[in-house]
C-alpha cells in the first residue's frame, strides 16, 4: 500500500523535476538520481539508493566520498577583494599620437583613420620564421577542449559537498558561494565558474612573490670579458648603485672605429668592407664603391614625403628597387599623421633618427659578437648604441640582410624592409608604436645598459629522479605578464627566430612585447635561431608604449612612462626571457615522451640560473606558452612549466589571459599535487603513464581520458597511498 501511494506522488512530481542529466566524468552516459528516480527506485526493489553498494551506484549518481574540504583548502582559495586584492580598472587613455608628436607651437587635428582590414596571405618567406603564427587571425587561445565537465548537482546537493562555485537557479539566483578548495571533490569533474564570479585569482597572493631588486643580490663588477661577455662600453666610467647621469649616455668602448668583417660578427654598414659595384661612365668597368658613402649621401638629403624617403632607401639598395613596397609607410605618413604630425615626422623626428644611424663608427666602435648556436655569451650594449641600430634597420642599411640565401639565412630579419609593405592596418599600428620609441629617444636619450644572453643547456635534467617539490603558485585570469609581473622572469611566447613576425604581419604576445619594448628587436641582428636547449635572456630593455587589443584588435595607446628601477649595472629590473616551445599538428603528438622532455628542457633552461643563490631568483611570470596556432594543450603546457619552475627554484605567477576555467583547473591540480606532496620526478611518472596508458595507441584526435583527471584517479586508486602517508 505504502508503495502504491509513493509511485502516485512520484507520477506527479515528474512533471516539474529535472529528470537526468549527462555524466561525462566517468566516461558514460547516465542519470542523475532525482526524487521520482529514488521513489520509483523504492517501488521497485525495497531498497533506498544510498543503501546500495559503491558497484552498483558509481555512474548513476554523484560520488560525495572525497568532497570534504581539506584544513587548508579555505587558505589556497581567494577571490580577488578584501586583503592583497588588487583590482585594476582600465582608465581611458588620452595619451594619443597627436598629442605629442606635432609641433609644441601650433594645434594638432585629429589623426586620420586607419585603413580597412587587409587579408594579404603570408609569404613564403614570413612562413620560415615567427610568420607561422601569423597566418592565424585568432586570438592565443587554448585548441583543447574542457576536461572532464561537471555532472550537474542541485543547488542543495552543491551547499552539501561544498563546491566553490556558485550554482544558478532555474530562476536566475545563485547557491551560496563557498570559499572551499575544489582539489578535493571528485578528479574527473571541472567546475566552471559562473558567469557573475568574481574570483579573480587563486592561490598565493601576487604581492608573496620574489620580485627583483628587493630579491636579487648584488652584482658583481661589470668587466668585458671576451669568451662569455662582450661590453660595448667603458666600464670604468660607470657608476654602481647610482643612476645614470643626465644626458651622458654611457662611454663607448674602445675609442675608435675598430673594422671587422667576418663570419663571427655583425657586419655593419659603416665597415669598409661593404662594397657595392657601380660601372664607370667612361670605361665602362665595372669598379667597387664604398656603400656606407652612398648611404651617408642619401640618407643627408632633404626627404619632405614618404616617396622621397623610399626613394633614398632604395638608392642604397637598388636591387630591390622592384621588389619592395612602401604602402603602409605611404599610408602611415598621409592618412594616419595629420599635416602638422607630418611635418613634425620629415623636420624633426626622422632628421634626428638619419644623424643618429649615421653615428654608427663613433656609437659601435668594437665589432658586436654573433650569438650563435651552442654559445654561452652576453652582449650589453647601451641603449644610445640600441638605438642607432634601430635607426640603421629602420632606413635599412644592414648589409647581406635582405635575402634568405646569404650567411644569415639562420637569423631573423633586422631591416625594416617588411614592416614597409603592404595595406594591413596592423602595419600602421606597428608603425605608430616604433615611430613612439624613435619620437622618445630623438628627445631624450636613455643612459642605461641592456643585456643579451644566449644561454644553452649543456646537461638535460634526469626529470624522472627529480625530487623537487612543486613551488608557489599565483594564479588569474585578469592582468598582463608586463604589467602585473613587473620584477618577475617575464616569458616571452617566443618563436625560434626571436622577435616572430615582429616586422612582418605578426601581432601576437611575443610579437606586442617587441613592439612596446622596442630594444628587444636588436637582438634579431645578432641572434641566430634558437636550438631545443637554447634560450634567449634580456635584461633592462624599456618599455616605451602602451597598447590595447590583440592581433587584429591591437592599437597603439600612447606612450609609455618606465619607472622601473635600474640594477648596479643600470638596467632596468626587466628580465625577459624567450623561450620557443614546439608546434603541434595533432594534439596527441605533444604528449609523447621526447616532446615532453623537450619542451621540459626548454623551460628550464630559460628558468635556471645554477650560478645564482636560490633565494635571490625572482619568480616566473608566464602563461598559455605554445598554445594558440602553435597546438600545445594548456594543461599540459602549465603543468610542464610548473614543473621546470620547482626544479629552478622559482615560484609561478601564471596568466590564464581571460580563461578562469583554466585558472580554475590548474590551481586545483597544482593544489592537488602538493597535498599529495609529489615530486617532479613523480609528476613526470605519471605523464608517462598517461602516454602509456591513453595517448600511445588512441585511435581518435583526444584521448578519451583527460591529463587532469588521470592524474586525480591515479593518485586516488587503492594502490597509490596519499603522499603525505607515505612520507
Amino acid at each position: 500500500m505504502a508503495a502504491k501511494h509513493l509511485y502516485k506522488v512520484a507520477r506527479q512530481f515528474g512533471n516539474v523535476l529535472t529528470k537526468s542529466y549527462d555524466c561525462k566524468s566517468c566516461g558514460r552516459t547516465s542519470s542523475v538520481v532525482t526524487l521520482p528516480v529514488l521513489l520509483i527506485a523504492s517501488r521497485a526493489d525495497r531498497e533506498p539508493w544510498f543503501k546500495k553498494s559503491p558497484a552498483e551506484t558509481s555512474c548513476s549518481a554523484p560520488t560525495f566520498a572525497s568532497s570534504a574540504p581539506h584544513k587548508n583548502d579555505a587558505m589556497d582559495l581567494k577571490a580577488k577583494n578584501g586583503a592583497g586584492a588588487k583590482h585594476k580598472q582600465q582608465k581611458k587613455l588620452d595619451n594619443t599620437l597627436d598629442r605629442w608628436l606635432v609641433k609644441p607651437q601650433r594645434a594638432a587635428s585629429p589623426s586620420g583613420a586607419a585603413q580597412s582590414q587587409d587579408d594579404v596571405e603570408m609569404s613564403e618567406e614570413s612562413a620560415s620564421q615567427s610568420d607561422l603564427g601569423e597566418s592565424s587571425q585568432n586570438t592565443e587561445q587554448s585548441m583543447v577542449d574542457d576536461e572532464g565537465q561537471t555532472q550537474l548537482l542541485t543547488p542543495p546537493e552543491l551547499e552539501r559537498v561544498g563546491v566553490a562555485e556558485s550554482f544558478p537557479s532555474r530562476h536566475g539566483a545563485s547557491a551560496k558561494r563557498s570559499r572551499t578548495d575544489v582539489s578535493d571533490s571528485s578528479g574527473e569533474e571541472a567546475e566552471s565558474p559562473d558567469d557573475g564570479s568574481d574570483v579573480t585569482w587563486l592561490g598565493t597572493p601576487i604581492e608573496e612573490l620574489k620580485r627583483r631588486p628587493e630579491c636579487g643580490a648584488l652584482l658583481p663588477k661589470l668587466r668585458n670579458h671576451p669568451e662569455r661577455h662582450t661590453v660595448m662600453v667603458r666600464t670604468d666610467l660607470l657608476r654602481p648603485g647610482s643612476l645614470p647621469a643626465p644626458h651622458h649616455p654611457p662611454v663607448p668602448h674602445p675609442s675608435t672605429f675598430h673594422d671587422v668583417w667576418d663570419e663571427a660578427h655583425v657586419k655593419m654598414p659603416c665597415s669598409s668592407k661593404n662594397l657595392f659595384p657601380v660601372r664607370d661612365e667612361e670605361t665602362e668597368e665595372l669598379q667597387n664603391k664604398s656603400r656606407w658613402e652612398l648611404i651617408e649621401e642619401s640618407l643627408s638629403s632633404e626627404f619632405s614625403d614618404p616617396f622621397e624617403l623610399k626613394n633614398a632607401i632604395l638608392r642604397y639598395n637598388a636591387s630591390y628597387a622592384k621588389k619592395w613596397d612602401f604602402t603602409a609607410l605611404a599610408a602611415y605618413c598621409s592618412k594616419v599623421l595629420d599635416p602638422d604630425s607630418a611635418e613634425h615626422l620629415f623636420e624633426s623626428v626622422l632628421p634626428e633618427m638619419v644623424q643618429l644611424a649615421l653615428r654608427a663608427p663613433q656609437l659601435l666602435t668594437k665589432p658586436v659578437p654573433l650569438l650563435k648556436r651552442g654559445m654561452n655569451h652576453s652582449i650589453s650594449l647601451s641603449q644610445e648604441q640600441i638605438s642607432c641600430l634601430l635607426a640603421n634597420a629602420f632606413f635599412c642599411t644592414f648589409p647581406r640582410r635582405n635575402s634568405r640565401k646569404t650567411e644569415y639565412h639562420n637569423y631573423p630579419d633586422i631591416n625594416f624592409t617588411r614592416l614597409f609593405e603592404g595595406s594591413s592596418p596592423k602595419k600602421v599600428e606597428k608603425l605608430k608604436t616604433l615611430m613612439c620609441y624613435f619620437n622618445a629617444v630623438t628627445e631624450q636619450m636613455p643612459n642605461g645598459l641592456v643585456t643579451f644572453t644566449r644561454r644553452s643547456l649543456e646537461n638535460p635534467v634526469d626529470w624522472k629522479s627529480s625530487q623537487k617539490q612543486l613551488t608557489r603558485l599565483h594564479i588569474t585570469c585578469e592582468g598582463t605578464i608586463e604589467d602585473d609581473g613587473y620584477g618577475m622572469l617575464q616569458v616571452d611566447f617566443a618563436n625560434q627566430f626571436v622577435g616572430g613576425g615582429v616586422t612582418g604581419l605578426g601581432l601576437v604576445q611575443e610579437e606586442i612585447r617587441f613592439l612596446i619594448n622596442p630594444e628587444l628587436i636588436v637582438s634579431r641582428l645578432f641572434t641566430e635561431v634558437l636550438d631545443h636547449n637554447e634560450c634567449l635572456v634580456v635584461t633592462g630593455t624599456q618599455q616605451f608604449s602602451k597598447y590595447t587589443g590583440y592581433s587584429q584588435t591591437y592599437k597603439w595607446a600612447g606612450r609609455h612612462c618606465d619607472t622601473a628601477p635600474r640594477d648596479e649595472w643600470q638596467r632596468r629590473c626587466s628580465e625577459i626571457v624567450a623561450i620557443d616551445a614546439l608546434q603541434f599538428k595533432t594534439s596527441i603528438e605533444q604528449f609523447k615522451l621526447d616532446k615532453v622532455n623537450r619542451e621540459l628542457n626548454k623551460a628550464y633552461c630559460g628558468f635556471a640560473r645554477p650560478e645564482e643563490p636560490p633565494e635571490t631568483l625572482s619568480a616566473v611570470a608566464t602563461g598559455n606558452w605554445g598554445c594558440g596556432v602553435f597546438g600545445g594543450d594548456a594543461r599540459l603546457k602549465a603543468l610542464l612549466q610548473m614543473c621546470a619552475a620547482a626544479e629552478a627554484g622559482r615560484d609561478v605567477a601564471y596568466f590564464t589571459f581571460g580563461d578562469s576555467q583554466l585558472m580554475s583547473d590548474v590551481h586545483k591540480v597544482h593544489g592537488f599535487l602538493c597535498r599529495q606532496r609529489a615530486t617532479v620526478g613523480e609528476v613526470y611518472s605519471l605523464l608517462e603513464q598517461y602516454y602509456v596508458a591513453h595517448v600511445q595507441r588512441c585511435p581518435g584526435r583526444r584521448p578519451e581520458l583527460a591529463l587532469y583527471p588521470f592524474i586525480y584517479r591515479t593518485l586516488r586508486s587503492p594502490g597509490s597511498a596519499p603522499r603525505a602517508a607515505k612520507l
